[in-house]
């Protein structure tokens, strides 16, 4: 018993001696693995760019060429993934990974994870992923030249995986685009999140190499631009999102048709509504209303003047009257800009009121902050202000208590 206990003692040392040797050496051999990775990952990377250049310089694209460039991505693909799983999560294993491999195998996993629920998204996130990955270690590098062959393929496969991406989301906003349902809140989220990616990554790039688009995107770019110092506040996020939508509308008109961005707009409007009925503080509440009347206008002007498709008759032609009232109030900008800015917000609130009224979400406080501007620019009379939409919240009440 005594010799068997200590036959035991012995194996667990000799185990645990061993484990440090196995650990030692792993530790030792990480910068091999990285650099046979670094040079297959190099080897690979130049068989794509290559493939890439032939098939854009080719007149004819063929099945063949077409195949080449397939198969080199593929492979290129393989390699990032086994630098991934071979080298980063090695030296994260052993503490010997920096801050920036740490932060990208968390961000694997976190793509990983769309595998089983979210295939789709999965296919098109991980190669983005790994293409990210090896554009910051390019840059990282500083090799200029390696960067300046590498851009035109990054930026044409990133710009169809930023679309496949976007095309996804809209078949699911597109699946319940005749009802608002809170618990779809993320694909909207989903979506501005990914514009906001790609204008921060991708479009930079593009516009370094294009003048037309650096001009066309000139004043929204800046606008965006602008929130990227200091926090944001929900009135900021939703400015900066009716930003992203209106660059959407330039850059992806496929990939985020008329109909979804027209949801995409709804949301903003919802959102804005909200903050403007919950702001309990005076000045904010008029910043609050503010952006809701920009969202509106927006909304009408940029997107529902461009919409020829209508399912409903009678909604077209009501919008057709509401803006020929907008162009008309138009007209007073430049003569009487006071007059201009009260006519055209009478306009925004009375066409908003009628807008609610279908709403499931409870706008009473709203409605009622309409009343006390309306009656302030003389628009209706208080009586008669407080019979229509007190008449309105309490048959809005009623139904809520059947």
């Amino acid at each position: 018993m005594y010799m068997e206990e200590k036959s035991l003692r012995i194996t667990g040392t000799d185990k645990s001696f061993f484990n440090k040797i196995t650990t030692t050496l792993t530790k030792m051999l990480i910068p091999t693995q990285l650099s046979l990775n670094g040079m297959r990952i190099t080897v690979k990377r130049n068989a794509v760019v290559k493939a890439f250049n032939n098939m854009e310089k080719s007149d004819n694209v063929t099945e063949d060429i077409e195949k080449k460039y397939e198969s080199a991505y593929a492979a290129y693909l393989e390699s990032l993934d086994k630098y991934v799983m071979d080298s980063i999560y090695k030296k994260v294993s052993n503490n010997t990974a920096t801050k920036f491999e740490k932060n990208a195998l968390s961000e694997y996993y976190n793509v990983t994870r769309l595998k089983e629920k979210e295939y789709i998204e999965y296919k098109y996130r991980k190669q983005k992923y790994l293409l990210e990955l090896d554009n910051e270690d390019i840059k990282m590098s500083n090799k200029e030249k390696v960067m300046e062959k590498y851009e035109g393929f990054y930026v044409s496969k990133m710009d169809y995986l930023y679309k496949a991406i976007l095309k996804n989301y809209s078949i699911k906003i597109a699946d319940t685009i005749n009802v608002h349902d809170s618990t779809k809140d993320w694909i909207f989220a989903e979506v501005f999140a990914t514009l906001e990616d790609y204008i921060e990554k991708i479009v930079p790039i593009k516009m370094k190499n294009d003048e037309k688009l650096k001009e066309d995107l000139k004043e929204e770019y800046e606008k965006f631009d602008s929130f990227s110092i200091g926090k944001l506040d929900t009135r900021d996020t939703i400015e900066k999102n009716m930003v992203l939508l209106g660059i959407s509308r330039k850059l992806f008109t496929h990939s985020l048709p008329l109909a979804v961005a027209e949801q995409c707009y709804k949301k903003l409007l919802r959102d804005a509504r909200c903050l403007v009925q919950d702001t309990k503080i005076a000045t904010k509440r008029e910043k609050a209303y503010s952006i809701l009347m920009t969202v509106i206008e927006t909304y009408n002007s940029k997107l529902l003047a461009t919409k020829v498709y209508w399912e409903r008759s009678q909604e077209r032609e009501m919008f057709k009257k509401f803006y020929d009232k907008y162009l008309k109030i138009e007209t007073l900008k430049e003569n009487n800009s006071t007059e201009y800015m009260k006519q055209k917000e009478i306009l925004f609130i009375k066409n908003d009121i009628k807008s609610i009224k279908g709403e499931k979400t409870d706008y009473s406080k709203l409605l009622k902050y309409y009343k006390r501007k309306l009656v302030d620019y003389d628009a209706i009379k208080e009586i008669k202000a407080f019979k229509a939409i007190g008449h309105y919240i309490k048959r809005k009440e009623q139904a809520q208590n059947v």
